[in-house]
């Protein structure tokens, strides 16, 4: 499908090159038992040399020989961290050389662009990914991706100041999910995590791998929605958990006999905590074909309304179904 006049390169995006894919895999590698859990297409190293201030950016593409001479560099420096990497840097330059005639067309400065089109009035998406306790600063540190799926990756990423924006949606599951190593206090062992998982196709979208499932936890819900300054949710998936009689909500903490509704900084703690849990009933009927709210069961709406009220922050839109049109809107939410 043509791309001209639908897609557009940042200039000042950072390149990920096969050779990050490879430091990433001999990382992990390295740390062994201890390691992350990522999913080794380079994301890390990738951030690394941009902090470093030795990565390459798409603005490079327009000067080939400067392009050129920061992948080496890279390449070479890397080598002397690992010298067994394995790792092609002829064939690495040759793909973006390749590359290059095509891309060039689509590199533009995507900061002016969105400024320009929220100065005309336009109406700007912006969606990000992972989650909040993945972000770099506030999640689980370490077990978190490398960047900020957070608010202030949309300023620092997009380069669109906070005062623009007319909402910040959440997106959160009825329950909960994760990929990867990590503590997980909610988290559900045994054969009803294989039902969830199997009912909610819970496998990562990048990887294929299982998720980890567990019931709703509050506390980094609320968190998140702090932290983003949420003015709106969309509830997902609130099918898959159809067929359970009782439905437990994690609503606080217990840690050292001290019990809150506040997240730990420290890894530690997270995984010390008892989970503070209230029980409720479920629906037990199949809600997938239910499009408007009040078709939806009395618990259901139940569930909705002390997730609402546990959290401080309203449920506008519940998904009820994969499909796209799987969506029920709460009168009166938005």
């Amino acid at each position: 499908m043509p791309t001209a006049g639908r897609i557009t390169i940042s200039d000042r995006a950072h390149v990920l090159f096969e050779l990050h894919k490879a430091v990433d895999g001999a990382r992990e590698a390295e740390l062994a038992g201890s390691s992350i859990g990522t999913t080794k297409r380079g994301i890390g190293p990738a951030y690394a040399s941009k902090a470093t201030r030795n990565g390459a950016r798409v603005c490079d593409l327009k000067d080939w020989p400067t392009f050129e001479a920061r992948l080496r560099a890279l390449a070479a420096d890397a080598r002397a961290r690992f010298p067994s990497l394995d790792y092609d840097v002829e064939a690495d330059v040759a793909t973006h050389k390749a590359l290059r005639d095509r891309v060039l067309p689509l590199i533009g400065d995507t900061v002016a662009i969105v400024n320009d089109a929220a100065d005309a009035g336009e109406r700007i998406l912006v969606e990000g990914a992972n989650a909040t306790m993945l972000d770099l600063d506030f999640g689980t540190y370490p077990y978190v991706t490398s960047s900020n799926p957070s608010i202030g990756g949309v300023v620092c990423g997009l380069g669109l100041a906070p005062s623009r924006y007319g909402a910040v949606i959440g997106v959160a599951k009825a329950y909960t999910t994760r990929v990867g190593a990590g503590p997980y206090p909610t988290e559900i062992e045994g054969a009803l995590a294989e039902d969830i998982r199997a009912i909610g196709a819970e496998y990562g979208t990048t990887t294929g791998r299982p998720r980890r499932v567990g019931w709703l936890d509050v506390p980094t819900l609320r968190f998140a929605a702090r932290v983003n300054g949420l003015t709106h949710l969309n509830l997902t998936k609130l099918d898959v958990l159809s067929d359970l009689a009782t439905i437990r909500i994690g609503t606080a903490y217990t840690l050292d006999g001290v019990t809150s509704a506040n997240v730990p900084a420290a890894v530690s703690d997270l995984e010390r905590v008892d989970v503070v849990w209230e029980d409720l009933p479920g629906w037990l009927c199949d809600i997938s074909k239910v499009r408007t709210w009040a078709d939806l069961p009395d618990a259901a709406r139940a569930y909705v309304a002390r997730v609402e009220a546990l959290v401080g922050v309203k449920v506008a839109w519940v998904g009820v179904g994969p499909g796209r049109d799987a969506i029920v809107t709460q009168p009166g939410a938005v």
